[in-house]
């Protein structure tokens, strides 16, 4: 049986205020041509189809067409919401288009509800567990403490469980949305974390063939059987050096597993340059990037007049301009986005009030306290997201 993983698709996103909607289109296109030259057997899409809650129209229409031209090679697709979809709104109408292979799985209350693919000789039990916001979905899964890990654990312990019942020989797939230890992240996914942790162990998915994991931006093999398959598109300058791709998944009836990572098509590389004004502008070796997405690291004493527009002479892409001047007080730590790139959001506001406070940071009680009120907000946006 051959599986095509992807993920983190975020339709309806832009880069730097450029849309990417025709990037998401080539993509697809690609995606379907691939499904049929590479004869695969099902689709696994793991989580964040859209980019927000409530995504464009442009975007859902794109979606919808994907999904009718699947059905039309008659292969079936399996895909779970993630922490950007509203899950509700992405699950609406599954029941109907599970008649035509397309099979959704939004609710934490089905996770232990396969979807059962057969090809090539092989049954497979495919699971899909849709993004699990701990502090909603502990009660679902039935889930003893209110973390990632205790959810994602609960979880798979009822697929585990469905699995032993099965006939002897059923390969298994676990489709998760997840921030799994080991895991490289970048600056263009949403911080989950809960309780300042958001990492779980790879372990939790001992027991299945295959974990077929999104939320992580870059592709990466965690074990043999526990991959990202990434994103398809970048979509921060953190990705620079990402090679997007998608994985080939084969699972034979004796339980072997073979894979192969299928690169992507780059619709316009990024580059990500730095040096004074001049020397961006100068510098032959650079010629090679006119035609990229340029994030430009100004290294002047001194802010030039005009950068963006003398820049964008040379390179008619450029999307973000960052400073970062040569001979900066000690301490300051660079340019503010510098200071703030790879932090996470308790961290940003531990610096705030350490800033406000002329140097003295939170103490530990503090630190719970921001830290219990940035939970608080971020469960309060999932809960109205749920509620639309």
């Amino acid at each position: 049986m051959r599986l095509l993983h992807t993920s983190d698709w975020h339709l309806g996103r832009s880069f730097h205020r450029v849309s990417l909607l025709e990037a998401q289109r080539a993509f697809l296109d690609h995606l379907v041509e691939t499904v049929r030259d590479r004869e695969v057997d099902a689709v696994l899409v793991a989580g964040d189809v859209y980019d927000r809650a409530i995504p464009p129209l442009p975007a859902v229409e794109l979606f919808d067409t994907v999904l009718h031209r699947l059905a039309a090679l008659d292969v079936p697709v399996v895909m779970i919401s993630g922490n950007h979809d509203s899950a509700r709104r992405l699950g609406v109408g599954s029941g109907l288009l599970a008649r035509a292979g397309v099979h959704l799985r939004t609710d934490p209350e089905g996770c232990a509800e396969p979807v059962v693919l057969r090809a090539g000789g092989v049954e497979a039990a495919v699971y899909g567990l849709p993004y699990l916001e701990p502090a909603l979905s502990a009660p679902a899964v039935g889930a003893a403490g209110r973390s990632h890990t205790a959810v994602l654990g609960a979880a798979m312990d009822a697929v585990r469980a469905d699995l032993a019942a099965r006939a002897r020989g059923t390969r298994s797939v676990v489709l998760a949305h997840a921030f799994v230890t080991g895991g490289e992240p970048s600056d263009s996914e949403r911080d989950i974390t809960v309780g300042g942790v958001s990492a779980v162990p790879a372990a939790v998915f001992e027991g299945v063939d295959y974990a077929a994991l999104g939320h992580l931006h870059g592709p990466q093999r965690l074990t043999d059987r526990v991959r990202y398959s990434g994103s398809p598109l970048a979509y921060s300058f953190s990705e620079a050096d990402h090679r997007k791709s998608m994985w080939l998944v084969d699972l034979d009836a004796a339980g072997g597993l073979r894979t192969e990572r299928l690169e992507l098509p780059v619709p316009r590389p990024l580059a990500r340059l730095s040096g004074t004004l001049q020397e961006l502008l100068e510098r032959p070796e650079l010629d090679r990037h006119t035609d990229s997405w340029v994030e430009a690291t100004l290294t002047d004493a001194h802010r030039p007049d005009e950068p963006m527009a003398r820049l964008a002479e040379r390179f008619p892409h450029v999307l973000s301009l960052v400073f970062d001047p040569q001979g900066a007080e000690a301490g300051s730590g660079g340019s503010y986005a510098g200071r703030l790139r790879g932090r996470s959001d308790r961290e940003v506001a531990e610096d705030f009030v350490t800033h406000v406070r002329a140097g003295r940071g939170p103490d530990a009680s503090e630190s719970r306290m921001l830290q219990e009120a940035l939970d608080t907000v971020r469960v309060e946006a999932a809960a109205q997201e749920v509620a639309r």
